[in-house]
């Protein structure tokens, strides 16, 4: 309890029991009658001070005490509690209090986990997005949108957005959406370092209850992928339809020129009939290697795992190649560790190092050498085909396990390769879950490495 001269009102009666003494000091001379008068006037006035302390404690000091709580709500502090023990209104009072102390602090807690929540949400989603208000300024921004046009939230918080985003797209996309009040769609390019990103920005309004704009949202999504496979879809098309083309062609063409009286002449006739068979076997081999692509990429595909022996596998794949690397007098060496076997699709593990050594020895000169070596290395099988042939520039290395590329068109075209054989081995090792990498130099040659699991992974 305070010193009973800090509260006001009784420090106030004190102050009048005093000019009370003071003045029946002053009329100690007076009678007996006016002695006893004063006397009783003491008297009650030290009962009204009791019965005022009694207000004070009982009604007035929780009142303050409530008073005092209720600062610290708005404050914030939901934590408050009051302690003093009161009966009646007041105690009821008191005790409603601390029930709302409680139900604002679980109301708290749980909009606090609603905004962490809402927070994961928006930095975790895979698109970004900028919240922008009425006036321009921008309110939030995601992780992904950081990621995009760099730098921190503080860096974008608080400011004009045409001030802090130096895309004139962006620039339209909000001005537009906040003109039409509509969703507005549009697409820009994005260099992150030396990549080229393409980004689709959707710009959304925001209204209140009335009706009223208050703000847009930003939206945009990262399509460089889908632009890729857009890319890759054309090329396919147009490349195919190359590479059908010409044999087709050879075969129409040759023919029809002797049906028109070529087939008459031996010599001719048996020329002109070699070009057919090995534009139709070439046509045939696209064919194959285009249903193998198509096979390997169904989702659905399923591989027929057994337990290869690679030796064996390796005693089968070299006779077919062996006669490839007679003709051009290439060198080919093969060293396979002993006893080295995997849980794999025997057809596509053989597959593999047919299409590495015949790109190999496509791609080297005569009297040059290719090397095929498949080593243990613990979980993994390492196939690794090299050779000292013509070799990959560093700007073509990342390509050359697409459909159709081809390093050296003209001396492709020679060979009688489809262009597949490469994206073919890429898909297989995928699909065992594999890895496939490339290490070439121009003019010096190239290695292939291939990495296989000696287990199914699935399984373990």
């Amino acid at each position: 309890m305070k010193p009973l001269f800090r509260k006001p009102l009784i420090a106030y009666h004190i102050g009048i029991l005093l000019l009370v003494a003071v003045s029946g000091i002053a009329l100690s001379q007076l009678t007996t009658q006016y002695i006893i008068l004063l006397s009783i006037l003491v008297v009650a006035y030290i009962i009204l001070i009791v019965i005022m302390l009694h207000i004070y404690d009982n009604y007035m000091k929780p009142i303050e005490k409530a008073s005092q709580i209720v600062d610290e709500f708005v404050k914030g502090n939901y934590r408050a509690r009051i302690h003093h023990s009161a009966g009646g209104s007041i105690g009821n009072l008191n005790n409603k209090l601390n029930v709302l102390a409680r139900n604002l602090s679980e109301f708290k807690i749980k909009e606090q986990v609603r905004e962490e929540q809402l927070t994961t949400v928006i930095d975790n989603t895979q698109s970004g997005l900028v919240l922008i208000d009425e006036k321009g300024y921008i309110h939030l921004v995601n992780r992904k949108f950081l990621s995009m046009f760099g730098g921190s939230a503080a860096d974008y918080h608080g400011y004009l957005y045409y001030d802090v985003l130096a895309n004139e797209t962006i620039h339209e996309t909000v001005q537009q959406t906040f003109l039409y009040e509509r969703n507005i769609i549009h697409s820009l390019t994005q260099f992150i370092g030396v990549d080229k990103k393409y980004i689709e920005i959707i710009g959304a309004p925001i209204f209140n209850d009335r009706n009223m704009l208050k703000g847009a949202v930003l939206l945009l999504y990262d399509i460089t992928h889908l632009k890729k496979l857009e890319l890759m879809r054309k090329d396919f098309v147009a490349n195919v339809s190359h590479e059908l083309k010409t044999p087709i062609t050879s075969i129409s063409g040759f023919a029809e020129t002797l049906l028109n009286g070529a087939m008459k002449d031996e010599d001719t006739l048996q020329h002109f009939l070699t070009i057919i068979h090995d534009e139709s076997t070439r046509l045939q081999e696209l064919i194959e290697d285009l249903l193998k692509l198509s096979r390997l990429e169904k989702d659905n595909f399923e591989l027929v795992r057994t337990t290869v022996d690679i030796d064996r596998l390796v005693e089968e794949v070299i006779p077919i190649i062996s006669q490839r690397a007679e003709k051009k007098t290439i060198d080919l060496k093969v060293d396979v560790q002993n006893e080295i076997t995997l849980e794999a699709d025997a057809q596509q593990v053989k597959q593999i190092i047919i299409n590495l050594l015949s790109n190999a020895i496509s791609y080297t000169p005569e009297n040059g050498a290719v090397h095929l070596r498949i080593m243990d290395e613990g979980d993994y099988i390492h196939i690794q085909v090299s050779d000292n042939g013509i070799g990959i520039s560093e700007e073509a290395i990342p390509r050359i396990f697409e459909r159709f590329y081809r390093v050296d068109k003209a001396r492709s075209r020679n060979t009688g390769g489809t262009g597949l054989g490469l994206a073919i081995v890429k898909h297989i090792a995928e699909v065992h879950e594999g890895k496939i990498s490339v290490d070439s130099e121009p003019d010096k040659g190239s290695a292939f490495h291939v990495h296989l699991p000696k287990n199914n992974p699935a399984s373990s």
